[in-house]
């Protein structure tokens, strides 16, 4: 039997709706490599924690295999692309409530220095976040 289509995205967007519906700011925490196009100079031990709000997004897009935005930073407009394999949490950023994922073996990732049988580092921050395999 396979194993079918993830259940990450749909979690994603799931958390970001309840964020929505309840008035809370969701924020989406993201492992960095050279697959994410975020703002580099933001990015603090390989991870970036991004606001992804109807307010602070244009055009936000969550697929399947990207979540596609485009903010502003210190005024500058960005154009935002995360894999989803790269989004390690997202959560309400008023009382830290989300989920966290563990971080997914990407192939040709480069300087990663992790070892098999590591474990995830959830996002940074206070957030009480449940950890999804």
């Amino acid at each position: 039997m396979s194993e079918g289509i993830s259940t990450k995205p749909y979690l994603v967007r799931a958390i970001y709706e309840w964020c929505a519906d309840s008035g809370f700011t969701p924020y989406l925490a993201v492992a960095v490599d050279q697959r994410a196009r975020v703002p580099m100079e933001f990015v603090k031990d390989g991870e970036i924690v991004l606001n992804i709000s109807a307010g602070a997004t244009r055009n936000l897009q969550m697929g399947n295999d990207m979540i596609e935005f485009s903010a502003r930073f210190s005024g500058t407009p960005r154009q935002i692309q995360v894999p989803l394999a790269n989004v390690i949490g997202i959560y309400a950023s008023e009382n830290g409530q989300g989920l966290a994922f563990a971080k997914e073996v990407l192939p040709d990732v480069g300087d990663d220095t992790s070892e098999p049988g590591d474990e995830p580092s959830p996002p940074r921050g206070k957030p009480q976040l449940e950890v999804v395999k």
